[in-house]
């Protein structure tokens, strides 16, 4: 694992969102702000075209040239979260990072998604797209406990995505715009944790395709 892979995760990541824009501009005009997903493709766009110096670093310092990337790029609250996660993913790096096995993966995504947690002051039920890092986290940490094999890890991973962004939809908002609506939040998924669903289900694929 280096800058490609970096790169190939973004490209992923940037597929996944376009394929599914209009849905997540719904899911946020219903909730939020309606510029969730925008302000997402915008970030994911800039690191595009930064393409050659991704490619060209290593697997960490790839990592925090695209989180100082979205930091200045996308707007909103997911700048400053997806820098946090990105960060935080590079800090935890250790020697072997660009040959990373599931344990050594498990652990840089769970810095990351402390990280975002610390940042945003957001946990589990609070209906934001920490519903879905935090419980892929946990079960990540659970499979390399076990040994999983990478395959799958990267087949397990997007379930429990895609459970957990489901079970937003009868919560109760207490972050951002949508905990402005109260009960009225209840009843709609929330737009941060499809995005990141979609996201995490899209870099899965692509790293299982990447091993065949």
């Amino acid at each position: 694992m280096n800058g490609k892979t970096v790169m190939a995760c973004i490209e992923a990541a940037h597929a996944a969102l376009k394929e599914h824009t209009d849905e997540i501009a719904a899911l946020d005009q219903q909730i939020g702000d309606g510029d969730h997903i925008f302000n997402l493709l915008r970030g994911a766009d800039a690191l595009l075209a930064m393409r050659a110096d991704i490619e060209a670093a290593a697997f960490a310092p790839a990592l925090d040239l695209a989180a100082s990337k979205l930091l200045s790029t996308v707007g909103g609250s997911s700048g400053p979260l997806f820098y946090s996660l990105l960060h935080g993913m590079a800090k935890a790096c250790g020697e072997g990072a660009d040959t990373p096995g599931v344990e050594d993966a498990a652990q840089m995504f769970a810095a990351g998604v402390d990280a975002v947690a610390q940042r945003g002051k957001a946990g589990i039920g609070s209906k934001t797209m920490m519903d879905v890092l935090i419980p892929v986290a946990s079960r990540f940490q659970e499979l390399a406990d076990s040994n999983a094999a990478p395959e799958d890890v990267l087949d397990a991973l997007p379930q429990v995505a895609e459970a957990s962004m489901l079970a937003t939809r009868d919560m109760l908002a207490t972050k951002g715009r949508a905990s402005f609506l109260g009960e009225r939040s209840r009843g709609h998924i929330d737009p941060g944790a499809r995005s990141s669903q979609l996201m995490i289900a899209a870099v899965c694929a692509r790293l299982a395709q990447d091993r065949e």
